[in-house]
């Protein structure tokens, strides 16, 4: 049996507006299409497609994926979506890059499907030839299931230096080869020689191996890492749909790449060639690669005008963006921050992103429509003392029963049929009706019905900060002290 394994830990600072900490890339959609264009369409998330273009895949069981405990409820939710049942959701309580995570899911594999093959996949990358990624997959797993470690090297077609490069040795059988060397990523000149030797392919970070085989060499060359992982997987805990591990043992692992820990020691590390249209959609200019381009060679995606402008990418995503003259831009509009760039300087985004983390400015974390387990709010409008919300509460969700002792609330439904509480009254609040919460009232908000509720929330007081909440009760398991 195969087992996916999906990488989902990370943040994609490159692409923020769009990529924020609490909502990063892999589990948005980055297609180009508009909402005007495809109104009836729901596109797939980058972690969606990272499982569904498996379905060819034979013999194929459920998939482990290890994500950020922050993005528990955006995983259960999605994998819902597809119709994926028996996941196992491993929580990180934080990054401990990519070695440690396949080390927890191999052990988790161990105890499932003892002689599994683990097919381990960063959950943000775009393959458009399926077809080749199947094929190279039954490869990897015939090699795998011998004792090889496998890893898949992209068919370079240009010189990259933002990529890490394989050097290919001796031919092991049609399809694959020894790996003699792996290669940090190099300056112009060198991946031009690289590419143009032929022996060199992208490092893709898409790896095959037995799950008994990678935790043999995880101890041989890095016993430290295997006997923390070891640790903390005996210390893991299930928390409703999830496994969390205990903070407190998994910080105590080193961060270190599977390259680093396993695949550049090892004397079994084979590479099976992948030409399939890969890309790590590791900054804006990937998706102007990779997208079809219009006659001047621009991107545009939403409500977008454009008057003599060459070589872009333009996405609007809640209002029209105009560009005039312009030549070679990244330009990405969201409802709270827009980002203009040069296309030859996109990577320099992150450094934006840690300039707005220091100021301790929100958006870096979190876009104004925000996703809960129950549904999701959008705050509308905010000043001194007020803030306007906009509230979809899921059929059959519930908010925690709670108390805020800063501000008090005002209620307006405008679809749907809420069910209350505000201390001891229950009450159905239906569309067009109001309520009013006080200040340090325990409360809760409930769609007990079959269709969505939406309401607008008016809050008002001294502090509306998200952490202004006692929490009484939450039928999703989270803590005390984190915002509802």
């Amino acid at each position: 049996m195969i087992i996916p394994v999906v990488l989902a830990g990370g943040v994609g600072t490159r692409l923020w507006p769009v990529s924020r900490q609490l909502y990063p890339k892999q589990f948005t959609s980055l297609s180009t299409d508009s909402p005007r264009d495809v109104p009836e369409a729901v596109p797939e998330t980058l972690f969606q497609s990272t499982l569904s273009r498996l379905e060819g895949v034979h013999d194929l069981g459920a998939p482990i994926v290890v994500c950020n405990e922050e993005h528990r409820f955006l995983t259960a939710q999605q994998l819902q979506e597809m119709g994926i049942a028996g996941a196992s959701i491993v929580l990180e309580p934080m990054g401990r890059n990519t070695a440690p995570a396949v080390a927890i899911a191999a052990l988790q594999a161990m105890q499932m499907t003892p002689d599994a093959i683990l097919l381990v996949l960063p959950a943000d990358h775009a393959i458009r030839d399926i077809d080749a990624l199947c094929k190279a997959i039954e490869s990897g797993a015939t090699l795998a299931a011998i004792g090889r470690l496998v890893t898949f090297g992209i068919v370079a077609n240009a010189p990259e230096t933002g990529y890490g490069y394989i050097l290919r040795g001796t031919a092991e059988g049609a399809e694959a080869y020894s790996v003699q060397r792996f290669v940090e990523k190099p300056d112009l000149a060198t991946a031009t020689a690289y590419v143009e030797s032929g022996s060199y392919y992208w490092n893709s970070g898409m790896f095959m191996f037995t799950a008994e085989r990678f935790l043999a060499e995880l101890t041989e060359h890095a016993p430290d890492i295997m006997n923390a992982c070891r640790l903390a997987f005996a210390g893991i805990q299930p928390d409703v749909d999830f496994m969390r591990l205990p903070r407190d043992l998994f910080a105590a692992c080193r961060s270190e790449s599977i390259d680093y820990a396993v695949m550049e020691k090892t004397h079994d590390a084979v590479v099976v060639p992948l030409d399939a249209q890969w890309n790590d959609l590791g900054a804006w200019n990937s998706l102007w690669e990779t997208a079809a381009k219009d006659a001047s060679l621009n991107v545009l995606s939403g409500d977008v005008f454009c008057e003599d402008v060459k070589g872009s990418y333009i996405r609007a995503e809640s209002r029209l963006v105009a560009a005039v003259g312009v030549e070679d831009l990244i330009i990405i509009e969201t409802a709270d921050a827009m980002l203009v760039s040069a296309r030859d300087r996109v990577q320099d985004v992150k450094r934006i992103v840690q300039q707005l983390e220091k100021a301790g400015r929100t958006e870096s974390v979190n876009h104004v429509l925000v996703y809960r387990p129950w549904g999701s709010y959008e705050s509308l409008a905010i000043g001194k003392g007020y803030q306007v919300k906009h509230i979809v509460v899921k059929p059959g969700a519930s908010l925690s029963l709670q108390l805020h002792h800063h501000r008090a609330e005002h209620w307006i439904v405008v679809k749907g049929s809420a069910t209350v509480t505000c201390d001891e009254r229950v009450f159905t609040l239906e569309a067009n009706e109001s309520t009013f919460i006080p200040r340090g009232s325990k409360h809760r908000l409930q769609n007990q019905t079959s269709e969505t509720v939406e309401l607008i929330e008016v809050q008002t007081g001294d502090y509306l900060g998200e952490d202004d909440i006692v929490r009484f009760d939450d039928i999703y398991g989270r803590a005390p002290a984190t915002p509802h």
